[in-house]
């Protein structure tokens, strides 16, 4: 595998190492006094520090191991803003770790499991896990004991891998091989080589056994230099740098002890680089006789080139894309025309070398998508200028210039969203790919007409809603019987490789179908499609995309449900506890047209914003990440520029409709009353209930739960826009080639509808209907969502039927009153608008239904008048079974 594929595969995983009390002090003190609370901010700080996973162990001599893991991870599963990070389960005791699996919600990690015992207790250990559904950490460990070299760490790893996929039935995605980070600089020339040991083993894993990853902790390699932090920062940024490059793409390590590789001191670098990758024989001995200048300083801090404008323009030109500075790129874009031959040489040349650079800090890990997208924007702007003299060029001598490669992407028929899809595009855009991007909404007829008509090289399709996955599949299957044989990319934010596999790849044998996670896998994945890897690529994806669908079928038909009338028995009854629903101040509806973008800025969540960008981490505490700190302060003031201006000048008109209606719970349903007589059915909601097996005494949920049955209740119901111009400010930008602006302002707008949200739900609560008129709580309480009540929205976890919206459309005039419409595939356009229900009751709260079974899906027909056919196909992002009729329009697919 060649570098630059190594980097397209380089997205690092972070697990934050702060929750275990084997290597924090502070951790297993607050555990072993009992301090929960405190603990709990601990795991929380590991989160808002940017762990995408944090890794809890309670192996401590003193303590009852099993009891600490359930009792914390109990605590967790009521923690939102913990509980949204995946746990592993670190152990040396397997009934530790199979007492957390108890507990733990979705799905987790296992830290770890080995050869050491030999293959019958490694065969059941793995067999439990997967029961579980959780991934696992394979230690390079076996009966001969820890594995130190490069031969005998791919050995291990070889061995349990074949075990896994072939005995056991393991994805290869959930192995997560750790070769053993072991220390260096210890001053024994053994261990000179274990740096140098790993990332071989590491490269030849990823090369070899395709789909696993690679961890380990990183803090091990450092330990010699135990309270020299500058020192050990540095050794783990360079230990990581190659580590990365070489396939790591996950690590237990503390964020805060990380450096960024281009900001150590240069004296410092090269001393750790010798070490790391054992160069000198003498490497341990410089660095020890460096490391106290070190101890205090901190490192030095990045020199910034003040002089470069007075560069030759060729480094001028590679200088601006490498920081996104578009001020002077007309002048230099045309002084360097100048210079040469031709005006495309002025893109093949110092373009193209500055977007080379900004392509491998993107692939290492340097950059992030929101300056990938700014150099973007720079480049689009000197490529424009030199745009009409290649035309005329091209007219006087007949030439013509070939892309590296042609994909038409489309979000769905029915979707509204592109975000990502722009993002992905942009990034494409860069690495010299043309790509033709239809918008959204797009049939199947018009994308597969415009990838004849442009004779594409693949088709990337994009979808936010769960309908979007449905219409995929008919996409593929439409590739296939028009007799189509190139690659098909699967992206946004509902897609899955699990999906991908199931649904949308046996319905196009042709060519291959694959599942690109991010932005960042996209040039890698469409490189390699169209080069001579291709067959090589699509077969590794189709053994794992086989393997998917074993699996899964494998653990669907071990999992049962609950029967439905058993989980209505156990249903939450609103009317056992005294509380008497309050009468909405005022019944029917009312039109919102009095608020401003100024009145809802402060209500903006501002943690969904950088990810958008795909920049993982809360907000605040994003910031102070050592490796996008830098970058989300500059996305950051960016936002607010624009804000400013959005603000300032109205771009944007919010508008809402919010409505309140007398209410009854019957069964699983809520019948919704025209008024007070309550006799007139207007509209009915229709519930789907958990049927996932619960522990003790809690309840199997559906949102009609909510309502009373036996009193008079009340509903509300809103549907809100950022503003109806929304379109217009994006043709603008899209005029200037602005991707950048044209990306920050449709995430802005977005957050402005979220913010109009909240604001609204406040109003309702203390004024429109009522029921908490004295509330009080700041903008961070309300994101927090500490106040009564609930505003669950058709098509999320706790009512997945998207179809549910034309009843709630209907009874709002939506359409009329607030200019919220719905496309044929229930997507709401504006893109930024938002609709909901409102519940008052104060034990409502948020819950996923999770996979339900054939009796419900059968149930829910008969009450929404459908097939089974249609009811399955509305419900199949949440079945718990394989329906024949999705087999069948598979199978008549893949003939």
């Amino acid at each position: 595998m060649s570098e630059d594929q190594q980097k397209s595969r380089a997205v690092f995983v972070n697990v934050g190492e702060r929750t275990n009390v084997t290597g924090s002090a502070k951790f297993r003190k607050l555990i072993k006094n009992g301090d929960y609370a405190t603990a709990l901010d601990v795991a929380r700080q590991q989160v808002e520090n940017g762990a995408q996973v944090i890794d809890v162990n309670m192996d401590e001599g003193l303590l009852d191991s099993k009891e600490a893991m359930e009792t914390f991870l109990k605590l967790i599963a009521c923690e939102p803003d913990i509980a949204r990070v995946p746990v592993m389960i670190d152990s040396s005791k397997f009934e530790v770790i199979e007492a957390g699996l108890k507990w733990v919600q979705g799905k987790s990690i296992v830290n770890s499991i080995s050869l050491k015992e030999g293959e019958e207790q490694f065969l059941e250990q793995a067999r439990t896990c997967l029961s579980y559904g959780a991934a696992v950490v394979v230690m390079a460990f076996d009966e001969e004991g820890q594995a130190d070299t490069a031969d005998r760490k791919y050995e291990i790893c070889e061995r349990a891998y074949k075990l896994l996929t072939e005995k056991v039935g393991f994805a290869a995605e959930d192995i997560i091989f750790d070769p053993n980070i072991f220390a260096v600089a210890t001053g024994i020339e053994e261990h000179n080589n274990y740096a140098v040991d790993f990332i071989e083993a590491t490269k030849r894993i990823r090369e070899n056994l395709p789909g696993c990853h690679v961890s380990g902790g990183v803090s091990n390699i450092s330990f010699s230099f135990r309270g020299n932090e500058p020192v050990r920062r540095a050794m783990h940024s360079v230990f990581l740098y190659h580590a990365i490059k070489a396939g790591m793409d996950m690590g237990i390590v503390n964020a805060g002890q990380l450096d960024i590789y281009d900001d150590i001191e240069d004296e410092l670098r090269e001393l750790v680089e010798d070490v790391i990758l054992n160069r000198r024989d003498d490497a341990t001995e410089r660095l020890l006789e460096a490391a106290e200048r070190y101890r205090d300083s901190g490192g030095a801090e990045k020199k910034e080139d003040a002089e470069w404008r007075s560069k030759p323009v060729e480094e001028r030109l590679k200088h601006a894309l490498i920081k996104g500075i578009t001020e002077h790129i007309i002048d230099d874009t045309e002084e360097a025309r100048q210079n040469v031959e031709r005006p495309l040489h002025v893109i093949e040349g110092p373009l193209m070398d500055g977007m080379n650079v900004v392509g491998d800090l993107f692939g290492e890990g340097k950059m992030f998508l929101p300056q990938v997208v700014k150099s973007a924007r720079v480049m689009k702007k000197a490529v424009g200028h030199l745009f009409p003299y290649m035309e005329k060029e091209r007219e006087e001598m007949g030439l013509a210039d070939e892309p590296a490669g042609k994909v038409v992407m489309a979000t769905v028929k029915g979707d509204v969203h592109d975000i990502g899809k722009n993002i992905v595009g942009v990034v494409l855009q860069c690495n010299g790919y043309e790509v033709i991007d239809l918008g959204v909404m797009v049939p199947p007829e018009k994308i597969l007409e415009a990838a004849r008509e442009h004779k594409a090289d693949a088709i990337g399709l994009s979808g936010l809603i769960t309908p979007s996955l449905d219409e995929m599949v008919i996409v593929a299957s439409e590739m296939q019987k028009q007799g189509f044989d190139i690659p098909l990319l699967i992206g946004g934010a509902t897609t899955s490789p699990a999906h991908t596999a199931v649904k949308i790849e046996p319905a196009y044998a042709n060519a291959p179908v694959i599942h690109v996670l991010d932005a960042s896998r996209a040039v890698g994945v469409v490189s390699k499609l169209l080069s001579d890897e291709r067959d090589n690529f699509w077969e590794e994806t189709r053994e794992r995309y086989a393997q998917i669908r074993e699996t899964r079928a494998r653990t669907q038909g071990k999992k049962t449900r609950v029967p439905l009338e058993d989980a209505r028995k156990n249903a939450f009854n609103p009317d056992t506890d005294g509380y008497t629903p309050v009468k909405p101040k005022r019944l029917g509806l009312t039109t919102v047209e009095d608020v401003t973008l100024k009145d809802l800025r402060p209500y903006i969540d501002w943690t969904p914003f950088f990810f958008a960008w795909d920049m993982k981490g809360s907000y605040p505490a994003i910031f102070n990440d050592p490796n996008r700190g830098e970058a989300a302060k500059t996305l950051f003031e960016d936002a607010q520029k624009m804000l400013d201006d959005m603000v300032e000048n109205e771009w944007l008109k919010p508008k809402a409709v919010v409505g309140f209606w007398p209410a009854q719970r019957e069964g699983d349903d809520v019948n919704v009353y025209a008024d007070e007589d309550r006799e007139d059915v207007i509209a009915t909601f229709h519930g789907l209930r958990q049927q996932q097996q619960k522990d003790g005494d809690k309840p199997h949920y559906t949102i009609c739960d909510f309502i009373s049955e036996t009193r008079p209740d009340y509903i509300g119901g809103f549907a809100v826009t950022a503003g109806e111009a929304e379109d217009d400010v994006v043709k603008r930008f899209k005029r200037d080639k602005d991707d950048y602006s044209e990306i920050m302002f449709k995430v802005l707008a977005d957050r402005f509808a979220e913010a109009f949200t909240e604001y609204l739900h406040e109003r309702v609560r203390k004024d429109y209907w009522g029921y908490a008129p004295d509330e009080s709580f700041t903008c961070e309480e309300l994101i927090e969502e500490k106040y009564q009540g609930i505003r669950p929205a058709p098509g999320y976890p706790a009512q997945p039927d998207h179809t549910e919206k034309e009843a709630l459309f209907r009874i709002l005039e939506a359409p009329e009153r607030a200019g919220v419409k719905l496309t044929e595939g229930w997507s709401m356009t504006p893109a930024s608008s938002v609709s909901g229900l409102y519940f008052a009751h104060p034990d409502s709260a948020y819950f996923a239904v999770g996979r339900i079974a054939k009796d419900q899906v059968e149930d829910y027909a008969k009450r929404k008048g459908w097939s089974i056919e249609q009811a399955e196909k509305a419900l199949s992002p949440i079945l718990g079974y394989e329906p024949d009729s999705l087999k069948a329009n598979v199978a008549e697919a893949a003939e």
